[in-house]
This record gives structure tokens, C-alpha cells and sequence, in this order.
């Protein structure tokens, strides 16, 4: 996105042209014919930056709620930011600590900014690209927020002001996704020396966890049952080694290694459990299996089975109903008498892919079902379950 034609988007003429394409674009028109007409009143890049802008506050929506309306976005740094609702409960996480101050180092579009100023922090960022900063600066000034942003290398900045610092390293090169920290920017070693203090680095949840520093906590945040980070705390931040954290419609519930005493390997009862997957990545699966009374349905398997039934935050719970073959042609067989026509498959541990299995099932009939296909004691197995 050029920086001349966004910074012309914030004057008066630049706002009246946004509005008219959140309008088109909220109607759904045409978007070659929307910038056709928008162009007989405005320059080609005015317009095209405009549409943009339109375009990702749409989007916005699923990570910001109702603040994408007003703010501004780029491509890549809407993909970047990081959910509010996490942000906040991080926020809330800094404010807990008594934390007063916090330094963003690669701010992005300043989703971390927007939370951490809502929560009553003194923020400032930092980013090395100019169109991000003034995206981020663009977005404290419409929310009515307070903070200070600007351009600078993240790893040249001086944190010690600040009680703590903030850090989201790129996990993106020029061939896309990188998985290896060594390419992420800053890279893994200033990472590490970054956590020697008071810090928070948001990192991928498949970070594994002998990469984890001694000392430092590593928090799994899942939002709605969709597992979005892991998040590295250090100093005086970190108060467990490891946590699972659920956000969900109802508020936010923390599961951490204090609460898992463990729990055996035991036969299926009358009861199934999924774990979220922020409890999955902790490695707190046992947690769970301790809070329903229950056990695990194999060692190697995140599946929790109890003959009680509870309702809880950390997973999704299930009635089993009766076990089937597992061999395909019996459940084939087992499905029809049934009369069961349409076909949920949850598996973990086996190696099928439902959408092929669906088909090669071939399933007639109006009953509708849920069936988990798995493991249990190193036999694979297959549950007809109901949700609930």
C-alpha cells in the first residue's frame, strides 16, 4: 500500500471517499464497477486504497468486532494481528502483574497497542516498515486511544524504560510460513535474549516444548475452541510452566500443570471428552481426564472417557450410545440398519480421511449421526456418540 495515498485517505476528501466504499462494498456491487464510478471523482491510487481499505474492515470484523469500522488495515497485518479478545486478556494479564508500561517491538497495524492502551497500560511501538506505523498511529487516533508509535529496528531499541516488552516476530520469508525459528524476524536468539527479562513474546502453538526456556511459562490461548497462539512469558510474568487458556462465549478459563495430577488409561465409559486444543498443545490432557473423574481411552490418544457426566470449558463432551465395528464394511452395514444417512466423523489417531470414508460408506436413510473413530488400548475403535 503506498504511504502517500493512505496518508491522503485520512484528510476529509480521503474519509468521504472510505465511506463510499464501505457502502458499496457492504452492498455487494461490483467492485470494477464500484472503482469505475468512484474514479470519475478521484485519482486511480485514492480509489484503489480507499476499496482496500473497505475491504479489510469487512474482514476486520472476525479479529476486531465492531473497532474494524474505524480502523485501518494492510494485507499482511490484518493477517498478523492478533484476535482482541486474546489481546485483551493478555492485556489484562500485564495489568495483573502491576505492569504500568509495555513496548511493542514490531507493532504491526497495532492490534496489541489498541488492548494494552483499553486496559489503562502507557504503550508505545515500533516497526521497521513506515506503512504499518502510520497504519497503527492512524488506528490509537480513531479509537481515541492513547500511545506513540514510530519507525525504528525492534532489536536496536533500548527496553529497559519499559516494565515490560512485547514481541511478535514475523514467521513469514520469502517462501511463505516458516516453522523454523531461526527465520523468523527478530530471530529466535534475540527471542531468547528478550525473555532474560520481563517479556512476552506471541509465538506459533506448534512451538515445541524443549524450545521453551527454563523459567519461562508457555501459555496455549485458544478463542471459540480454535486454538490462535502460544504465548511465552519470562521474569516475573511467568507464574506456572505451563497453561492452557479457553475463551469462550461465556469468559475465560486457565488450566494450568498445578491442576493435572494425572490420570490412567481406562475403558471406554459412558462418556467421551475432546479436549480443546490450546489443552492439547500444553500437554494438560490429563488435566481434564482428573476433572471429569475419568481417564484416558489410550495413552497415545488426546480422547477422555468417564462414566460421569460433566460440562466443562476445557472439552467438548459427548454420550457414547453404543460401540460399532470398526472394519469398514461392518460399519457400513451397522450405519444402514440404523437408518443413518448423514454422517459426522471425529477421528483421532487413525489413519482415515472422513470426507473419503463418507463416501465410500455410501450412507441412505434420514437418521443423522456423530461417530468417533479412534484408538483404545492400541485397538482402533469406533463409538456412535451424541453431542452434548
Amino acid at each position: 500500500m503506498d504511504l502517500d495515498a493512505f496518508r491522503w485517505l485520512l484528510t476529509d476528501d480521503g474519509q468521504a471517499l472510505l465511506a463510499a466504499a464501505v457502502q458499496a462494498v457492504e452492498a455487494g456491487d461490483d467492485s470494477l464497477a464500484t472503482q469505475t464510478r468512484l474514479r470519475r471523482t478521484a485519482e486511480p491510487a485514492h480509489v484503489a486504497v480507499a476499496m482496500t481499505q473497505a475491504t479489510l474492515r469487512v474482514r476486520g470484523r472476525a479479529k476486531f468486532g465492531d473497532l474494524a469500522d474505524r480502523m485501518y488495515f494492510t494485507p499482511d497485518g490484518l493477517e498478523q494481528a492478533t484476535r482482541l479478545r486474546v489481546a485483551d486478556h493478555r492485556a489484562a494479564r500485564l495489568v495483573a502483574s502491576s505492569a504500568q508500561t509495555v513496548v511493542d517491538l514490531g507493532c504491526g497495524v497495532g492490534g496489541d497497542l489498541i488492548a494494552a492502551s483499553r486496559a489503562g497500560l502507557v504503550c508505545a511501538g515500533v516497526d521497521l516498515d513506515p506503512v504499518r506505523v502510520e497504519v497503527a498511529r492512524a488506528n490509537l487516533d480513531a479509537l481515541g486511544l492513547a500511545g506513540a508509535v514510530q519507525v525504528a529496528d525492534a532489536t536496536a531499541i533500548d527496553t529497559s524504560p519499559f516494565d515490560v516488552a512485547y514481541a511478535d516476530p514475523a514467521r513469514r520469508g520469502a517462501r511463505g510460513r516458516s516453522f523454523d525459528v531461526d527465520d523468523w524476524t527478530p530471530p529466535w536468539s534475540f527471542v531468547e535474549a528478550l525473555l532474560r527479562r520481563d517479556a512476552c513474546v506471541k509465538v506459533a502453538p506448534g512451538i515445541p516444548h524443549d524450545l521453551v526456556p527454563a523459567g519461562v511459562e508457555a501459555e496455549w490461548v485458544s478463542d471459540r475452541g480454535e486454538v490462535k497462539e502460544a504465548a511465552l512469558w519470562s521474569g516475573r510474568l511467568a507464574t506456572t510452566a505451563r497453561r492452557a487458556t479457553v475463551i469462550g462465549d461465556g469468559g475465560l478459563a486457565t488450566l494450568t500443570e498445578e491442576d493435572d495430577p494425572g490420570a490412567p488409561v481406562r475403558a471406554v465409559g459412558e462418556f467421551l471428552y475432546e479436549p480443546d486444543g490450546a489443552v492439547i498443545r500444553a500437554g494438560l490432557v490429563t488435566a481434564v481426564a482428573a476433572g471429569v473423574d475419568g481417564g484416558l481411552v489410550d495413552e497415545h490418544i488426546a480422547y477422555v472417557t468417564s462414566d460421569a457426566s460433566y460440562r466443562t470449558p476445557f472439552a467438548r463432551g459427548y454420550q457414547v450410545l453404543e460401540e460399532l465395528p470398526y472394519r469398514e464394511k461392518q460399519l457400513k452395514a451397522a450405519l444402514r440398519e440404523r437408518g443413518i444417512g448423514r454422517l459426522t466423523i471425529k477421528k483421532r489417531g487413525v489413519d482415515v480421511v472422513p470426507d473419503q470414508l463418507r463416501k465410500r460408506l455410501d450412507l441412505r436413510g434420514d437418521g443423522e449421526a456423530t461417530v468417533v473413530l479412534t484408538r483404545a488400548g492400541g485397538h482402533g475403535i469406533a463409538l456412535l456418540v451424541r453431542p452434548f
